[in-house]
């Protein structure tokens, strides 16, 4: 690829995005005092997290299928599930990336539908120690595993080109994610009016230069640069359960209902130091919402700790269900999820709208269990 053609990939999509960015008077906002973000090691936290899901106005027979944590690592563990409901539920999975979940069959005669699900883990902070490199190797299949294309994740043509120019010069992978995390902070945005946490379709955001998205969004194409390149990469699908210990609202759930909370998060495998925990979607949430001013300085000091802190972190008031793309639901006659975190159904008419919990009426909420 040319030099030119670099310049017009970097260039092109950073004007795409000045193009739709507020213009932002430094000198009517007073400068905000720096916050703190710097989540370290912890002790476990255990949680409780519960699914409530009603079938309001039931057409013919009806199937739901919830997302069960099924992350067990160093910074998550998945523990007992337990669930009651008036339908014929059994705990499965989706038969060939071990996504677990729990699936529901009502029959069209079932009168008010529901199904309730309680799930256990343990949680903590993730931090990595850049002056270690201990961490065992991982297995090479998994390695390939992590770096192939899905169905919205393509790893040649234009997110490969767009990799390629945004790592000129580095010599590492360490070198080549951080230059990855850094043009994704930079290039892409959050867009508050896409629905739910966004689709993940990297490669029309990059042809189009529209890189406004959400969580699904903006952490695929991290996730995508880097497997184009050579770097295993995955997404990381949850929600949050509780408040920030730092006070960032915007990277909060609130217990009582976390409609909404769900976030995706990424992981690249970096040797030496095994998986690595990166979110700059998060970055870009804070960006556009923690405050009332689009801020567009990533060295703003209500963004610069959030920004470093999750090049290698993240905090562990977040639950995680799986790391999984294109799945299959058992006995469904839907065609496959680009990824699943949120509750779904389906009956004679279709699939119903996950992102409208008010409609398909579901509720989640979460308990931490103190010692």
């Amino acid at each position: 690829m040319t030099t030119v053609r670099r310049t017009f990939l970097k260039n092109s999509a950073a004007a795409a995005v000045a193009a739709v960015l507020p213009s932002l008077s430094l000198a009517q906002t007073p400068a905000p005092a720096r916050r703190e973000f710097a989540p370290q090691s912890s002790p476990w936290r255990t949680f409780e997290v519960t699914t409530r899901v009603d079938i309001v106005k039931p057409v013919g027979a009806t199937a739901v299928w919830l997302p069960v944590p099924s992350v067990n690592s160093d910074y998550q563990q998945s523990q007992e599930s337990n669930f009651f409901s008036n339908g014929a539920a059994q705990m499965t999975t989706d038969g060939k990336q071990g996504v677990k979940m729990l699936m529901v069959a009502f029959t069209a005669d079932q009168a008010q539908p529901f199904v309730e699900l309680t799930s256990r883990v343990q949680t903590q902070n993730r931090v990595t120690d850049w002056a270690q490199k201990t961490a065992p190797a991982e297995a090479p299949d998994t390695l390939r595993y992590y770096t192939r294309a899905t169905a919205l994740i393509p790893t040649d043509g234009i997110v490969r080109k767009t990799a390629l120019a945004a790592t000129q010069g580095a010599k590492t992978d360490v070198q080549k994610a951080q230059m990855l995390y850094d043009w994704t902070v930079a290039n892409t945005y959050r867009e508050p009016t896409v629905r739910g946490c966004g689709v993940g379709d990297i490669k029309t955001m990059l042809e189009t230069g529209n890189l406004g998205g959400k969580c699904a969004d903006l952490n695929a194409v991290f996730v995508g640069l880097c497997r184009s390149v050579g770097i295993p990469a995955r997404d990381v699908y949850g929600i949050r359960l509780v408040a920030s210990a730092f006070g960032y609202k915007e990277l909060s759930g609130n217990p009582a209902s976390l409609k909404g909370a769900q976030h995706c998060r990424s992981e690249v495998y970096l040797t030496g130091y095994g998986w690595v925990a990166m979110d700059p979607a998060d970055v870009a949430k804070v960006m556009r919402l923690e405050t009332s001013d689009w801020i567009k300085n990533i060295s703003n000091p209500v963004v610069a700790p959030v920004n470093k802190a999750l090049f290698g972190g993240w905090e562990g008031n977040w639950m995680a269900f799986n790391t999984a793309h294109d799945v299959a639901l058992p006995k469904s006659s839907g065609e496959k999820l680009g990824f699943f975190m949120y509750p779904m159904a389906e009956n004679i008419e279709g699939r119903f709208d996950p992102y409208a919990p008010d409609d398909f009426k579901y509720q989640i909420t979460a308990k931490e269990i103190k010692a």
